[in-house]
């Protein structure tokens, strides 16, 4: 299948802008981070940010965030970029979202990956999953590996064997990559995690159950041990011949040292291959929705998130707050935005397999299937656009 790069990004930014991601240009519109006077100075340099495995791309979302003072405006931060690969110049889109500790997170960025690989022609794909946990988790696990791999020191490779000397990870990758049974045999790193983020992963493993996404789960998929924590993944297209590849996941611990502040960090980059990335770049312009989702509890969150990719699909624009789980602000912001309809998803509609459609202009509301809801919004996409 032949893929032009300028192709490739317009299908990004359509992707994007319906799951609620914003240029750096427009998050820095809003009046916080133009009124900032307390910058974050962060420690994210050419040397470092590399460790991501991604070029560099996925950690230098931090540096943006900082830069661009996103840090002011103390909310999730839903951001994508277009961006070339050094040296060779392919293009690549990320996306990164920060403050958003939940799983919603993850789940959010392997859907929009997700939506710009069938939206390119490649449906026909798995995500491939693992989790390192937390820093405590790490800790136990980097122990358990450090003792294991001590014990076989004879049966490494020689390049293993040099690794261990910079990290016993690192040389738990090598032996991965040589595909040498000592890899294939070490402990399993999903064993060690605290109880935290074992509901974590269990969470994102949930959203793929329920949004009924082929995946695996791949407990030797191991990213740089100074980049990932918690969940990481790729989403594999099952077609050697795809031009695409895209990998994620979280790194909060990066975001920490490199900042000296807590700030949750998780974020995905879909790279375009062996292309060069055009001198000038498509423009794109965000439609204005007039349907806001609104969601309260896990299963209603992803509920929430399977509607909104649903909405997509026969052109309906959203707006969306899926890190929020506060009822009252979301409707709030609903208000705001001067929306005409908000769909409402509860427990109970959640248990019901319903939803509440609420007129924001007549003030009424009924409660009605998916089916409906979207047959309704068709209806009245003219006025919707």
């Amino acid at each position: 299948m032949s893929l032009s790069p300028t192709d490739f990004i317009k299908a990004a930014h359509n992707a994007a802008s319906h799951y609620g991601f914003e240029t750096v240009e427009q998050l820095k519109k809003d009046p916080a981070c133009k009124e900032c006077i307390v910058t974050l100075p962060h420690t994210v340099t050419g040397t470092n940010k590399r460790v991501d495995d991604r070029a560099g791309l996925l950690c230098s979302g931090v540096a943006t965030f900082c830069e661009a003072n996103l840090h002011a405006m103390e909310r999730p931060t839903l951001l994508y970029s277009v961006e070339q690969t050094p040296r060779t110049g392919e293009p690549a889109i990320t996306f990164h979202i920060f403050n958003v500790e939940k799983s919603i997170a993850e789940a959010l960025l392997i859907q929009v990956s997700r939506t710009l690989a069938s939206d390119l022609g490649y449906h026909d794909h798995t995500v491939r999953i693992n989790s390192l946990g937390d820093k405590d988790s790490t800790a136990r696990y980097t122990r358990e590996i450090t003792n294991f791999l001590k014990k076989r020191m004879d049966a490494m490779s020689p390049t293993a064997r040099e690794m261990m000397k910079e990290h016993p990870l690192s040389a738990l990758r090598q032996l991965v990559n040589e595909q040498h049974d000592l890899g294939y045999s070490s402990p399993n790193p999903l064993e060690f995690l605290s109880d935290q983020s074992r509901k974590h992963f269990r969470e994102i493993i949930e959203y793929l159950d329920m949004s009924e996404t082929p995946y695996e789960i791949d407990p030797k998929m191991l990213g740089h041990h100074e980049c990932y924590s918690d969940a990481l993944f790729s989403i594999d297209i099952n077609d050697e011949d795809a031009p695409i590849t895209i990998h994620g996941g979280r790194f909060d611990e990066f975001a920490h040292r490199n900042t000296r502040t807590k700030i949750p960090a998780v974020g995905a980059v879909v790279t375009l291959k062996n292309t060069k990335t055009p001198a000038r770049l498509p423009r794109h312009k965000s439609a204005t929705p007039s349907v806001y989702v609104v969601h309260l509890g896990f299963g209603p969150k992803i509920r929430s998130l399977m509607l909104i990719d649903e909405l997509r699909k026969v052109g309906i624009p959203v707006m969306h707050d899926l890190a929020n789980d506060s009822l009252s602000a979301q409707l709030r912001d609903a208000e705001k935005k001067n929306v005409a309809y908000t769909i409402i998803v509860g427990q109970k509609e959640f248990v019901e397999n319903s939803l509440i459609l609420r007129d924001m202009h007549a003030r009424n509301q009924e409660t009605i299937d998916t089916d409906s809801v979207i047959k309704k919004l068709k209806r009245k996409k003219s006025i919707l656009a």
